[in-house]
């Protein structure tokens, strides 16, 4: 499958030649490819943010290249909208973005900034609502009557609207209740699974990321760290201890059990393949 996002030796250097100058990504060589659901993880200051912010063109590459469908987004920078358009992003809070003055017109912005005929623009923001679980009743509304998780996905829906054959996302469930959390990110990956759309989601919880990614790419002191399956990546929990980064509380639980002196494998991320592991060594002693 081709990758349908490529960094090559991807430098940014904020204030470059200041004396403040300060690196945020070194030598970054990655690959996406198309319709993966990807989590990024890595401690304050990695360079997470400042890495998916290239992805659409956002920040420019002080050195490196980045490809988004095979093209270098920067090769004629006159058609940089374009990627805009291709790879969405939703930033941490997009709520504090929302400005007009109904439901329906702010998911309609995007659609409606691409050209598209009025018929098309109704029919993504009607597809755009559902998928983040707004009722019709809402359209009519003012976002700001709703509530934070509900202003969340009025501005994620804005996003879905474009459309975007990759969706980049830093933290979208920040900030929000257990209910909203899981609701937002199980939307999303929905979305992902209905569309194929290639997701891309930078997140503090390792619960979501192990229950929601097919990859993980962590980050640390502006370089790549890893870069493989869930599985694999959390199967290295003590390294990503080493990191600063937490692990998934079920993962914990499998350490200290080793620690503990129980013979059992600690590539334990979500509580589903928590409970076939115990299966598995239940089975192997007899016991079932």
């Amino acid at each position: 499958m081709a990758a349908i996002i490529k960094t090559e030796h991807l430098t940014h250097i904020y204030g470059q030649g200041m004396p403040d100058a300060t690196t945020a990504l070194d030598d970054i060589n990655i690959e996406i490819e198309e319709g993966e659901f990807v989590g990024v993880i890595g401690s304050t200051g990695s360079g997470k943010s400042t890495l998916i912010t290239h992805f659409n063109g956002i920040l420019k590459p002080t050195s490196g290249k980045v490809y988004v469908d095979g093209r270098d987004i920067w090769a004629d920078p006159g058609k940089i909208r374009e990627f805009r358009f291709l790879v969405g992003l939703v930033f941490q809070y997009p709520e504090y973005q929302l400005f007009e003055e109904t439901v329906a017109k702010d998911i309609a912005f995007g659609p409606r900034n691409m050209g598209l005929d009025e018929a098309e623009i109704a029919r993504r923001v009607e597809v755009a609502a559902r998928f983040c679980g707004l009722p019709a009743e809402f359209m009519g509304r003012s976002p700001f009557e709703l509530s934070g998780g509900q202003k969340r996905r009025v501005a994620i829906a804005g996003v879905l609207a474009m459309q975007p054959r990759i969706l980049v996302l830093d933290e979208p469930a920040a900030g929000l209740d257990p209910e909203g959390r899981d609701t937002i990110l199980s939307q999303i990956k929905r979305f992902h699974k209905e569309t194929g759309t290639t997701v891309v989601l930078v997140s503090h919880s390792m619960e979501d990321i192990a229950k929601y990614a097919d990859r993980v790419l962590v980050m640390d002191q502006r370089k790549v760290a890893m870069f493989d399956t869930t599985a694999h990546v959390f199967a290295q929990a003590p390294r990503l201890l080493e990191l600063g980064l937490s692990v998934p509380q079920i993962t914990q639980i499998f350490l200290r059990l080793r620690q503990l002196g129980l013979e059992i494998n600690t590539d334990v991320y979500t509580m589903p393949y928590a409970v076939n592991k115990i299966l598995e060594r239940a089975r192997e002693k007899g016991v079932l």
